[in-house]
């Protein structure tokens, strides 16, 4: 009997220090830009359509993130400004050289791979990854300023983890260089509001 209870231990014990698999809820998920207008005003968006994966391994204090926007999924709120990014060159006569916009017909998804990484108190502060956009792929960290997991409401006894990260990058580095001719400042400022949902064991 004891033994038997030693072993049912040892396996709860090794149950919790697996690590855990969540997949992205689309519909708390929105990665979200601005960025310069001219030095006049800002542009902000987001990307309404989003899926991806999450690992995380307390024990060992680390983790994995892949996250897949749909490119034409992006909404300012303005349906004209949503068609002319959408486009593989700025239409002159606006613009006649460093003109590429995100051609989403022809690279339809923007991917972030990364790894969890400084924990604080059991929680990631920072993923060290890479942003797969326009065909191009770079080196590009996110700083974590939320991170939380509870019981899910509706899967219990899943969890449910969400995440507020952000990150600045310079868009003409993957290529996406319309305005910079007459002086748009190419810099993105980009925050990722996150929820995932523990996969059923």
């Amino acid at each position: 009997m004891r033994l038997a209870t030693f072993t049912l231990l040892l396996a709860s014990g090794a149950a919790a220090a697996a690590p855990v698999h969540f997949t992205i809820d689309p519909d708390h998920t929105y990665p979200s830009f601005a960025a310069d207008h001219l030095g006049l005003s800002t542009w902000r968006g987001k990307f309404d359509h989003s899926s991806g994966t999450i690992m995380l391994d307390r024990q060992k204090q680390t983790g994995a993130v892949h996250i897949v926007s749909k490119v034409d999924s992006i909404d300012f709120g303005n349906p004209v400004l949503k068609q002319t990014v959408l486009k593989a060159v700025f239409p002159p006569p606006l613009c006649t050289t460093q003109c590429t916009f995100f051609d989403a017909a022809k690279y339809p998804t923007a991917i972030y791979d990364g790894t969890l990484a400084d924990f604080v108190d059991g929680a990631p502060t920072r993923v060290l990854g890479k942003l797969t956009l326009h065909g191009v792929t770079r080196p590009l960290d996110l700083k974590i300023e939320h991170f939380k997991c509870i019981p899910d409401f509706v899967v219990k006894p899943r969890e449910r983890c969400g995440a507020e990260a952000s990150a600045t990058f310079d868009r003409a580095a993957f290529g996406i260089d319309a305005g910079k001719s007459f002086g748009m400042d190419m810099k993105v400022s980009m925050q990722i509001q996150v929820e995932a949902v523990q996969d059923k064991q």
